[in-house]
Order: C-alpha cells, then structure tokens, then sequence
C-alpha cells in the first residue's frame, strides 16, 4: 500500500454508497481518486426513507441547499413518530424531537413531571413538546420565531432513490467516477491480507487504496472475502422481514412519520409530496408473508403503486466494521430495522466517523480498533433503545407480543430501566445517540412507571410547580398558533426556491 491514500474505492451504489461518495469528494484530501462500483442489474432495499435531525449535520456539512433538496428528493418535514397501539390497541404516543418542558435548577424536568403526576396536576407530555403540539395541529416553522425562545428542530421525509441520485450528481460534479459493472471477486494482498482490487464479472479491475464496502446485506467485502463476524440480534429483535408498497397520497399529510402496532410487527407510513411510503416490518415465526403483504394492502390511505416487495433480514451487526482497509457502511455493516429512522443516520456517522481518522497510508490497528469500539457502542446502544418500545407493551394473549415481553433484557438496557423505575433517573452515556428527552417520552408512553423521583424536586412550592407547568403549556401553545400549516409551509418554501444549507 502506498504511503497516501490516493485512490479510495466504493463498492456498490444505492443511498449508502452515494452518501460515501459525497462525503469524500466534499472532504478526502486534494488529490485523492474516488471510484464507485455499482451495478444498475443490482436493485437496493431502499426502505430508508425518515430520517432524524442528525441529518441537518451531514447535508450541511456538504453545503447542500435546503430548498433544492426538498425539491429534487421530493421530500417533506419530520418533528417526530408517532407510536400507535404500541402499549395497547388503540393508544397512542409520540416520541417527538427537541426538548419536552423545562426543569429547574440542577433537575431536568421528568422529575416535576413525576411529582406532578404523584399529586394529580401533570397533563399528558404532549403539552409540554413544541414539536408534539405542531405535529398534531400539522404545522411546522423553520428558525426562532423570536430571539428568546428555541428552533424547532426536524428531520425529513423523502425518497431515499431520488436521495442517492441527487447525491450522485453532487458527486460526480466534483470528480467521483462510476464504474457500471457487478462485483465478481475482491482480490487480496497475499501478505498483508488487505483487499487490492475488485474484480468485474467483464474482466476489468478496479485497484484501489482502500475500498468503502456498500454492497448490502451480501457483505462482499467485510463479510466474504474479509470474514468479519456478524452478531445477530434475533433474540432481542426478532422480525426478520419486511414487505413495502407506496400508495397514493391519501389521508392527512403528516409532519411526522406512524408507526402502528400490528398482529406480529409493525407498519410504517411515511408522507412524500408525490406518495406514501408503507412498509410491514414483521417476525416470519409469527406471520406468513401472505398474511403480512395483506394486512398492508389493507391499511393504506391510498391505491397501492405496484405490488407489495419483500425484503428478508437479519438484525444485527458486523463486529469489525472495519477490517484491514476496509470499511463497511450500510446494510454490509449491519441492519436495524427502521423504527426510530436511523438507518441513514447509521451511515452517515460512520463515513463521518471515518473522515475524522482518515489514514495516511496503511491503518493503524489503534485507529481501528477505536472506530470499530465506537461504532459498537452506537449500534448497540440504538439497539437497546429498540428493544424498550417491543418489551414495554401490555398486548396480551398476542403470540408475539407475549414473546418479545418475556425477553431476556441486554443488560445494558435493564440497567437503563431499572434506573427509571427507581428515581425516574436517565442516564446518556457518552455519545449515545438517543438523548434523556427521547428515553423518557418512550418510557412514559409505554407505561414504564417510575416509582419515584428526585426528591430535590420536593423543594420547589407546589403553587410554583402548578406556574412551571401551566407557563409551559401555554407558551408553547401561543409559538404553535402563528406557525403554517405543514403542507403550505413546505409548498411556499420550494416554489421560492431559496433554503439555507441544512
């Protein structure tokens, strides 16, 4: 290997290989040679089409126009999901971004929503969450609507193959060239064991530096040729297929996407300005496929666009997502299923991850070895928060439900829990993704019951804590009055044409 990386090597296409291949035009060193190996015979899962706010970074980070995005990805705006039937048929909660009220002093404010709830004064979270009560009420706003009060913070919806073609022009515009082709054999130094070239089922070879693996769930790379061990999460996360169609616009045009409870998973829907996407995300022990492919087409707002396409997978993660010189994103790295849309998220941290310990030549194992432990360190712990929404529901006498309630927990996760129901305590653990606010709204939404909470709480005069919490509700209900109606707000800003980098 040379001392500089002067040609780094995609393989495979899709969202994940063209989020790779933007990142390292926009960032790899002057010089550098970026090639991508797709083929257009390959079809991509494609699934990932919500997102969280993390996204704001990445596109941002590229330069990338709000507007235009919106526009090209026929996208729309995202302040949180929405969990139906989750703890029970027919009950609902949001697991909203950005803050839920205001604590006081040293105390976030789950503990003066517990002692609240203890004397029979606390409302429903959602009216204390900005972004619940704009959701609800279908509006959304971009910015401070005034200099003392916070942004609303969202994600977006959109068509994650019009996101990768948006990103392909992004990077092909700045010198990334792409090779049409299939993968027939990933050659290997015979003494260092680092991969040298692809080799194409047309004879071709493609040297390289070092190799992006995005080849999906064959894992040609890090799996195949490099051998890193996948662990499966089965028994923690045990659907393992999934079934998508998009439909008509039907139905309202939410600012956040569903999630509904179903007899053996779950159903996503998720609103695009041009359609809807769905999904059944399911466990094959507990529901034929036939099963779930009608339970879909029987829940969706509009006419079905095509038929249902099945999609089988297994949760889990590669231990080693990088291995000698390579490295795997994307579905090669490990699946999550997308129930708090951090698939994309997963693979732009990782590339981000990479470009801040990019080698000079060869890796060092040191540098490898603290990438891998913090990419575990993410996946497991989005795992754990995952795992909370499946063994936290009251669904009785229902095959799978009863299944996943009676889990053994990760013990990181008991911990978590055990934690809560003590003192209402939360915990985020270094860069852990998922913050205090987003475990509490899942805790309290499926019924995870504190038995107490700080007493430090108790210093605060009970007529104090009523004005915390009405000041709260009704600030936040006269910043939701002026706001725009999602779809409006969204329509006026792409035919202006004009957006702010996310």
């Amino acid at each position: 290997m040379r001392e500089r990386l002067e040609k780094l090597v995609i393989a495979g296409g899709g969202t994940a290989g063209w989020i790779a291949a933007a990142a390292l035009a926009r960032f790899a060193p002057p010089g550098s040679r970026i090639e991508l190996v797709e083929s257009e015979a390959i079809g991509t899962v494609g699934v990932g089409e919500a997102t969280i706010p993390q996204i704001h970074l990445f596109n941002g980070a590229l330069g990338i126009d709000e507007a235009e995005f919106l526009r090209e990805t026929k996208g729309s705006f995202k302040l949180g999901i929405e969990f139906d039937g989750w703890l029970r048929e027919g009950e609902s909660y949001m697991h909203a971004f950005g803050n839920i009220g205001r604590g006081v002093g040293l105390l976030p404010f789950q503990h003066y929503w517990l002692r609240a709830k203890k004397l029979g004064i606390a409302k429903p979270l959602q009216r204390y969450s900005l972004n619940e009560l704009a959701a609800r009420t279908m509006r959304m706003q971009r910015g401070r609507p005034a200099p003392n009060l916070p942004e609303m913070p969202y994600a977006y919806h959109f068509d994650a193959g019009l996101y990768a073609a948006f990103l392909r022009r992004f990077a092909e515009a700045r010198g990334v060239v792409r090779h049409e082709g299939r993968i027939a054999s990933v050659e290997r130094d015979g003494e260092s064991g680092a991969i040298s070239a692809l080799a194409l089922e047309d004879d071709r070879r493609i040297e390289g530096d070092f190799f992006i693996d995005c080849t999906g769930f064959r894992a040609l790379l890090i799996g195949e040729a490099l051998g890193s061990p996948f662990e499966d999460w089965k028994h923690h996360l045990p659907c393992d297929r999934a079934v998508a169609v998009p439909c008509a616009n039907g139905g309202e045009f939410t600012p956040y996407t569903r999630s509904i409870a179903r007899k053996a998973g779950w159903q996503w829907r998720i609103p695009l300005q041009h359609r809807i996407g769905n999904g059944m995300v399911y466990s094959s022990d507990h529901l034929s496929d036939d099963e779930a492919a009608e339970t879909l087409l029987a829940n969706l707002d509009g006419t079905p666009q095509g038929d249902p396409r099945p999609i089988r997978f297994r949760t889990g993660m590669r231990r080693e997502q990088w291995s000698h010189n390579c490295l795997a994103i994307g579905l090669a790295a490990g699946f999550m299923e997308p129930l708090e849309s951090t698939s994309i998220h997963l693979i732009q941290s990782a590339i981000s991850r990479f470009l801040s310990v990019m080698p000079n030549g060869a890796p060092d194992p040191a540098i490898v070895d603290w990438f891998n432990a913090q990419a575990a360190f993410e996946w497991t712990r989005i795992r754990d928060f995952l795992v909370l929404h499946y063994v936290a529901n009251e669904r009785r006498g229902e095959p799978f439900w009863d299944a996943v309630r009676a889990q053994k927990l990760p013990e990181t996760l008991a911990a978590k829990i055990d934690q809560w129901k003590a003192t209402g305590f939360i915990h985020r653990e270094h860069e852990e993704l998922f913050t205090e606010v987003g475990w509490f709204q899942v805790f309290a939404g499926q019924g995870v019951e504190a038995r107490s909470y700080n007493p430090v709480a108790d210093a605060l005069p009970e007529k104090d804590l009523r004005a915390l919490l009405g000041e709260t509700e009704a600030a936040l209900v006269e910043q939701v009055r002026p706001m725009d109606h999602h779809i409006d707000f969204l329509a006026r800003m792409i035919r202006a044409g004009q957006g702010t980098p996310s």
